[in-house]
């Protein structure tokens, strides 16, 4: 066994779909070409948009496919406190704060700044409450952002990274206004925790990869390397997910669906039996997505 730890991190708001098996499926591939571990985390901190159950399900789901996690899953719904923690390490250096803002202060700040949304049709926050509230009531916390701005990083499937958070994101919300920590943080104290050295996850979370970055930098934390996948694309053109009618995962020929998931991926079509395929196609995957020492 290696000091290589992977992870799939699945949200419990919809059952998995062929797109979250290619994530799933890589980021198992990768743990096993380096004869690692592979967790599960359960991202359930969003209490709100969760489904009852589902977790199950999902696990049910990869069970199916032969992908069984090396270790018993971990639920962030059972971690506030240890975010907490973070929290409260970031508020006494001044690198979080309060802030008072709702979204309608936000568009109506930015306006009069003569700016729209820049980033994915999101606001930038424009640093309002970093002076303080002036008498209002904080809503939420933010991590303050104009102490480090550009974030470099190499990516094993794209190449050389960079954001300037500063100015592409801002300061963006630790805490939200209902108490639910969020994912920017949660992730970042849940892999340095659980030992995360790689993270493979999809193209569409590479945009998160500053932030987690930033935030390992400033709370001490080692940073992962990071692999971003292919994605499975619907018929609009867009990512395959829940919001725009993916479907769930059908495990009762689970063979098939790995199959698919693996060309994706760029990996060979292979018969026998589901672990046979498994184990060709970790070869395969040594020999293809750049392995690390």
């Amino acid at each position: 066994m290696t000091g290589y730890t992977g992870r799939f991190a699945p949200s419990p708001t919809g059952p998995l779909h062929a797109g979250s098996l290619v994530a799933a499926l890589a980021s198992w591939l990768d743990a096993k070409a380096h004869g690692g571990r592979w967790l599960v985390r359960i991202e359930d901190v969003d209490t709100a948009r969760c489904v009852p159950g589902l977790d199950r399900v999902i696990l049910q789901q990869l069970t199916a496919c032969g992908l069984h996690p090396d270790a018993l899953p971990l639920w962030q719904s059972q971690r506030s406190a240890r975010y907490q923690q973070a929290l409260d390490q970031l508020v006494a250096r001044d690198l979080a704060y309060p802030c008072a803002c709702s979204r309608k202060d936000i568009e109506t700040a930015l306006s009069r700044l003569g700016q729209g949304r820049a980033r994915h049709g999101e606001l930038v926050y424009p640093g309002t409450c970093r002076t303080g509230l002036h008498g209002r009531t904080g809503r939420a916390w933010r991590l303050r952002t104009d102490a480090k701005t550009i974030i470099h990083w190499s990516d094993r499937r794209l190449g050389p990274q960079q954001q300037d958070v500063a100015t592409e994101i801002g300061d963006f919300v630790l805490k939200r206004v209902d108490g639910c920590f969020a994912y920017q943080l949660a992730v970042v104290v849940d892999d340095a925790e659980q030992g995360v050295t790689n993270v493979v996850r999809g193209e569409d979370l590479t945009d998160n990869t500053a932030r987690q970055i930033l935030l390992q930098q400033f709370l001490g934390l080692p940073t992962p390397r990071y692999l971003h996948t292919p994605l499975v694309l619907g018929e609009n053109g867009e990512k395959l997910s829940k919001q725009n009618g993916a479907q769930s995962l059908d495990t009762t020929e689970p063979l098939a669906a790995l199959k698919r998931a693996a060309s994706v991926l760029g990996l060979p079509e292979h018969s026998g039996s589901t672990a046979e395929a498994l184990s060709a196609w970790v070869t395969y995957w040594q020999r293809l997505y750049n392995p690390v020492p």
